[in-house]
């Protein structure tokens, strides 16, 4: 539901008498229940060339009943929260539960019936931000984006997204479990569009890779209200640049890039679920497959990647999945070598492989799959100087703008929106439309570079897209700038 009301507050429906409700509503002479409430709430802003956009309010409530017995397991979800909205939906759970059982893959319920919270770090209540200030920032942007009239399109938006979250588990022998958590998400951007004849360039606030957990503060970690002015200038800056050139040469990926090549080449392929065959006919499968893990040579020593959903603030930070598994921090690849895959309790069991608590859901009518969560390239040693002094004949990319990718997630192409021209360890120039193409299984052993600590940023995607029905979700990432040699680069077309 939405509504266009501005400064629109709607109170979380979760409460002490919603988790009773739920309590009482789930059987008892069943393997394993689980009622989970999802509750959101969002504001979204935008300003686009100087004209406030209509405000968008949305809120969205309802509950996923499942049900696990004798082999089977069963779904039902509803917005109807009353007691008898909450029979039916249990009903209807248990009824396919009976139609499944000895049919299914595997019906092992999750093994634990877990008690916990888990709360975003807010240090500014985005509420203490008055809306009037919130458009007043927004006006700000929009009136530093559009300096030129060579800038013939520009905007400045704000998502807030409040999520709260419950999840009320039964068992046959008594057992029972609850997990409340509650997420502040916020979701800056800022674009800009220059044209000249025929060439038209873009240049944004991190291509919406600069969002997080928490409050009014979020903006201040990005540089939200700094980023306009440097914003419209690259993009007129790309009007007069050469274009990028071709060739077999180092590349130097920024973090708001190799958010994305993290995400598409190591995340997808490392889905359990995607590697046993359930994303075939959608999302595609894995080049990846159960034996590699333990000894595959994934990238070169300098690649170690963690799932981490305790960092503070990042977008898939979390407690808990969705099944209710403890999130804890765990490295996926050490050293380069592939070590354990991104699967979440019933993955696990299906496959005998080590995995995660990526068990997620995009809401509350969709069931849990497994999805990346905050997938992280750790920092290595080096300066970011020091990387490009190292670079004889390269370029330095910057924010993706596209890409494509086949539906094993090995053979892949990348475009950028700012590149910058390397030459004997010094940048030399801007260039534009640059892009470079490779296969992941190879690709990451050509890693010869990792900064440190100084250049890593933590951001995320907003909008990854996987399962049938389909599920829109968020996930995070987290990276330094890499360098990479001997990689096919190519300039396109303007």
């Amino acid at each position: 539901m939405s509504d266009s009301a501005a400064g629109l507050q709607i109170e979380p429906i979760i409460d002490t008498s919603i988790a009773d409700r739920l309590r009482a509503a789930l059987p008892n002479d069943v393997d394993y229940a689980s009622a989970r409430v999802v509750d959101e709430r969002s504001e979204h802003l935008t300003v686009r060339q100087n004209t406030l956009e209509p405000i968008f309010n949305e809120f969205d409530t309802g509950v996923m009943i499942s049900i696990w017995n004798g082999g089977g397991l069963g779904y039902a979800a509803t917005a109807d929260l009353s007691d008898a909205g909450l029979r039916r939906a249990v009903d209807t759970a248990r009824y396919w539960a009976t139609v499944t059982a000895g049919s299914m893959v595997t019906a092992t319920p999750p093994p634990d019936h877990t008690t916990g919270t888990y709360r975003s770090p807010v240090e500014i209540d985005w509420d203490t931000l008055p809306l009037g200030a919130r458009l007043e920032l927004l006006h700000q942007q929009s009136r530093l984006l559009g300096i030129d009239k060579r800038i013939v399109d520009w905007s400045a938006r704000l998502t807030r997204r409040n999520v709260d979250t419950l999840l009320v588990t039964r068992g046959r022998n008594g057992e029972s479990g609850e997990i409340e958590q509650r997420f502040s998400f916020v979701y800056p951007g800022m674009r800009a569009t220059a044209n000249e004849g025929t060439n038209t360039q873009t240049r944004t606030f991190g291509a919406n890779a600069f969002c997080g957990q928490g409050g009014a503060e979020v903006l201040g970690r990005f540089g939200f209200g700094d980023a306009a002015n440097r914003v419209a200038n690259e993009a007129l800056e790309l009007l007069t640049a050469p274009n990028c050139p071709s060739g077999v040469m180092d590349i130097l990926l920024a973090p708001d890039q190799m958010i994305l090549q993290i995400h598409e080449s190591i995340g997808h392929p490392l889905e359990l679920d995607r590697i046993l065959g359930d994303e075939r006919n959608y999302a595609g499968t894995s080049f990846v497959t159960p034996d590699m893990f333990g000894t595959f040579q994934y990238g070169s020593e300098l690649l170690n990647v963690t799932f981490d959903p305790t960092v503070p603030g990042q977008l898939a930070s979390y407690g808990f999945d969705d099944d209710g598994s403890p999130a804890t921090k765990q490295l996926l690849i050490e050293n380069g070598v592939l070590k354990r895959g991104l699967g979440g309790a019933i993955s696990q069991e299906r496959s005998g492989l080590d995995g995660v608590s990526n068990s997620r859901a995009a809401s509350w009518n969709r069931p849990p799959i497994d999805r990346m969560a905050n997938l992280n390239v750790e920092p290595g040693k080096s300066t970011v100087d020091e990387l490009i002094g190292s670079i004889e004949n390269g370029v330095y990319m910057h924010t993706n703008n596209s890409w494509s990718i086949d539906d094993s997630r090995n053979k892949f192409q990348f475009n950028c929106e700012y590149g910058q021209k390397i030459e004997n360890g010094e940048i030399v120039g801007t260039v534009r439309n640059p892009g470079y193409r490779g296969i992941s299984r190879n690709f990451w052993t050509n890693l010869t570079g990792v900064a440190d600590e100084h250049s890593f940023t933590v951001m995320g995607t907003p909008n990854c897209g996987k399962g049938e029905m389909n599920q829109m979700i968020g996930t995070g990432h987290a990276s330094p700038a890499c360098k990479f040699s001997n990689v096919e680069v190519f300039g396109a077309e303007a």
